[in-house]
């Protein structure tokens, strides 16, 4: 069957759906308004071109030729899964001594296969914060171009750091004198780094703000960039149309990636309450990787995972979770972010019942990694719901999630525009 590639404002994602002539249906036992929480019995959803053009409950569709009618009669249908933060480059069972010999093109290879491993698992809407050589730009590329199979893709290039940062390469001897791809130091220095990741295809830019778990020698609470760095990366990507991502740990490099006017910050592991408060005010998300603490901390030794970063991970696993609860209990914006890449991908689902632990409803879980992530990637009227004119982005699952959010650990159908590939 033929397929045509449909492009939506900004031309940051590309669909592929079914033939003008052929309509498809899906039919289930429920569909979950991930709006409001209210579960509809027998929903039949009409899909044309790849997007939802009807929706109606306890009805049957009359089939033209080549219309196809696929049935699920005890599932449960929900939007696709959207995780804001991901490194599909990176493997964790893989030790990070050996993903230093790595080739550009072998990472966009791993950036690949991991990507169809992801979309399998229900998420069909990702964010990559972060990778060598342009290499998932090229992944996103490729799935848009129907060339592969993964979810839609948005994209940073190199992140941005400072000199021997936590997004420096600070592994290798100073004889080699290797500088990582995004480190850039200074306001106008800055702001080219991230014109230059533009030129290359990024659509979203990512920064690190203070230190990291898995980098060397970096302490990972401590602010990096200066406040006035910040703000040239956020101005000048704002400036061109693309959000910005802040890696941050700390207090205060937290407060000042607020301050700067970034659009999410990532990790938010040592926050205080006024920092809360400002994230609030500027309507800033946070995006809070609360699950992977569990795979580092039982596999990361025989994975090869330095005592440093070991220790590391120690210090930040309870203190963003309490971070988190907090969070939540203010009322903070919150986004479905993972940091899949330090466990292995197409887990990602397992955050679910750690959020619901630590302080979220289920339905605030779900819509964490729907209508928040739409909103936050600003293509809220396209994604993140079932509803007449968005993407036929549709996952089931045996069961009712609000009941049981381990549930979406285990996917059992998933379409992407109009294409079911699972």
């Amino acid at each position: 069957m033929n397929k045509l590639s449909l492009s939506v404002p900004l031309g940051l994602l590309c669909v592929s759906a079914f033939s003008a002539q052929a309509t498809t249906y899906v039919s289930a036992k429920a569909m979950l308004d991930v709006n409001n929480g209210k579960l509809i019995n027998a929903p039949l959803i009409q899909i044309d071109d790849g997007i939802i053009t009807k929706i109606s409950s306890g009805t049957m569709p009359t089939l033209q030729q080549g219309d196809d009618h696929i049935k699920l009669p005890e599932l449960t249908i929900l939007p696709g899964l959207m995780d804001m933060h991901v490194h599909l480059t990176s493997d964790p069972t893989v030790p990070r001594s050996e993903r230093i010999g790595q080739s550009v093109p072998r990472k966009a290879i791993k950036a690949a296969y991991f990507a169809e491993k992801t979309l399998k698992a229900g998420f069909t809407t990702l964010r990559n914060v972060g990778a060598e050589g342009y290499s998932v730009i090229a992944v996103r590329d490729g799935i848009n171009a129907g060339d592969i199979i993964g979810p839609r893709i948005w994209a940073a290039g190199p992140s941005l750091g400072v000199t021997g940062g936590h997004c420096d390469n600070n592994r290798l001897p100073p004889e080699m004198k290797y500088t990582a791809e995004g480190v850039a130091d200074g306001p106008w220095a800055v702001r080219a780094k991230v014109r230059e990741n533009i030129k290359y295809g990024a659509n979203v830019i990512k920064f690190c703000a203070t230190g990291g778990v898995f980098s060397k020698g970096t302490k990972v609470g401590i602010q990096q960039y200066s406040l006035e760095e910040m703000t040239a990366i956020v101005d000048e990507a704002h400036m061109r149309g693309l959000t910005v991502a802040a890696h941050a740990h700390g207090t205060s490099g937290i407060t000042a990636a607020i301050k700067a006017g970034v659009d999410s910050v990532e990790h938010v592991s040592f926050v205080d309450d006024e920092a809360i408060k400002l994230a609030k005010k500027h309507g800033t998300w946070f995006s809070m990787d609360i699950y992977n603490t569990e795979y580092t901390l039982t596999f990361g030794e025989q994975n090869g995972v330095a005592e440093e970063n070991l220790a590391k991970e120690r210090q930040v696993s309870k203190k963003q979770r309490d971070s988190f609860s907090r969070a939540v209990k203010a009322g903070v914006n919150m986004v479905f972010g993972t940091d899949a890449a330090i466990y292995p991908h197409g887990d990602n689902a397992k955050q679910f019942s750690r959020m619901v632990e630590f302080g979220m409803t289920p339905l605030q879980a779900i819509q964490a990694a729907t209508i928040n992530s739409a909103k936050l990637l600003k293509v809220d009227t396209q994604l993140g719901q079932l509803k007449t004119g968005f993407a036929a982005d549709i996952i089931a699952v045996k069961g009712n999630p609000l009941q049981d959010i381990t549930l979406l650990e285990n996917v059992a159908f998933v379409m992407k525009a109009g294409v079911a590939y699972k």
